[in-house]
């Protein structure tokens, strides 16, 4: 098990990292997401032993990460850690040995990794005759090389196209099959969502809600009730007792119902303001169960599993 237990970290009065806890089994894959600035990276860092935390520890196996745990994991930084003048295969043959592989190893591990990737016919090419999608692969290949027990990556599918995106991820499951457990952070709700076994929202370096996708739209948001009425005055429904609108655009509005909303109420004003072409239940996106997460962070604790 990967554990991250109680983070805490300050700079100065800004409390970036507020006991951030969750933990990542073998062979799962842990979507982290949060805003800008939330305390993604730095987490990460803490993990790798680039920033020291306040408080809190990181764990794997039972074990404080030190030097020699660390050489098993693959880091993978959200700004690209490359050396552009250096050609794909020595830099990636290069990762492998830094990690303890000898250099015959070392070798066939960059060759194996370019190719499944799609670097195999540019190997002998410098990076900075990659483009950036490309520049991206061989950042993922240098963290795949080594063969790691344990995968952290901070914005892998950043600016890679949809080919690049299905590579990434089928290199990623790969690694969950083998029993690694993957922990990455992004923006891209949509590929947290169809990719992780379970997710971490973290807002302004706290941990505002975890669990799997279900749990987390059990608890966050339960069901949504989308109704159109395509010639519907804008707010018609923002005054009915125990509902709240979550959207609403061109007679296309998502309602959220608490314990005394009453979905028959609903249609029937919706039916009083003209023709209802759409009226039913559905389970709310990932993007949906994140502002919905973010927005309840006005409370002192954590939604956790």
């Amino acid at each position: 098990m990967l554990e991250f237990d109680g983070l805490t970290k300050s700079y100065g009065a800004n409390r970036v990292l507020d006991d951030v806890t969750f933990a990542v089994a073998p062979g799962t894959m842990f979507g982290f997401c949060g805003s800008n600035g939330a305390g993604k990276t730095t987490t990460m860092r803490i993990a790798l032993g680039l920033v020291r935390a306040d408080a809190g520890e990181v764990r794997w196996r039972g074990r404080p990460l030190d030097h020699e745990v660390r050489r098993r994991i693959g880091y993978m930084p959200e700004e690209r850690g490359l050396y552009p003048k250096m050609r794909v295969g020595e830099q990636l043959a290069y990762f492998a040995r830094l990690h303890g592989l000898d250099a015959r190893a070392a070798g066939r591990a960059a060759d194996e990794w370019a190719g499944r990737l799609g670097l195999g016919d540019r190997r002998g090419d410098a990076v900075e005759k990659l483009s950036l999608g490309n520049q991206q692969r061989v950042q993922l290949a240098a963290a795949l090389v080594s063969r790691p027990e344990v995968l952290i990556l901070d914005e892998p599918f950043s600016g890679l196209d949809p080919v690049g995106v299905d590579a990434l991820a089928d290199g990623l499951l790969e690694q969950v099959r083998g029993g690694v457990p993957v922990v990455f952070s992004s923006h891209q709700l949509d590929l947290v969502e169809r990719l992780c076994d379970s997710v971490g929202i973290l807002a302004r370096g706290r941990m505002v809600a975890v669990g799997t996708v279900p749990e987390l739209r059990q608890r966050e948001a339960g069901r949504l009730l989308r109704v159109v009425v395509p010639d519907a005055p804008r707010g018609w429904a923002a005054a009915l007792p125990g509902v709240r609108v979550v959207s609403e655009q061109a007679g296309d509005t998502l309602l959220a119902l608490d314990a005394g909303g009453d979905d028959q109420a609903v249609l029937a004003a919706a039916v009083r303001t003209g023709r209802v072409t759409h009226f039913a239940w559905r389970e709310p996106t990932l993007v949906e169960l994140f502002r919905e997460a973010v927005a309840d962070d006005r409370t002192p604790e954590a939604v956790a599993a």
